[in-house]
């Protein structure tokens, strides 16, 4: 269980910085699409970049994963709420909606729930 735990903080980790750095074009229509500013994009790309950065530091440094994972889980909820309130089509939710749920699974598995 902790391999997977690990891969689900590779998977997290590697997607966030591909979309962040790599994809960064997409981000700025994204954020333009839900009517927020380049400070709140800039903020949400620092802060991402930073708990994926904790993350992968985290499969060396374990007491950091809780807090990180659930921050990066609220980030990725708070794309799910963005989603919804510009009725993007169903595809755009998958992304983040994954993301949510393997931040929970390190969350609750780093916490002793699983």
């Amino acid at each position: 269980m902790e391999n997977l735990s690990i891969l689900a903080q590779l998977i997290v980790s590697i997607s966030v910085v591909i979309v962040w750095v790599f994809r960064y074009d997409n981000i700025v229509l994204e954020f333009k699409q839900y009517d927020l500013s380049s400070l709140v994009r800039n903020a949400v790309g620092a802060s991402k970049i930073a708990l994926a950065t904790v993350l992968i530091l985290g499969i060396w440094y374990p007491e950091f994963l809780v807090p990180a994972s659930l921050l990066m889980a609220f980030l990725m909820l708070s794309a799910q709420y963005f989603h919804v309130k510009v009725k993007n089509p169903f595809v755009k939710f998958i992304p983040s909606f994954v993301l949510l749920i393997l931040c929970l699974f390190i969350a609750a598995f780093n916490y002793g729930l699983l």
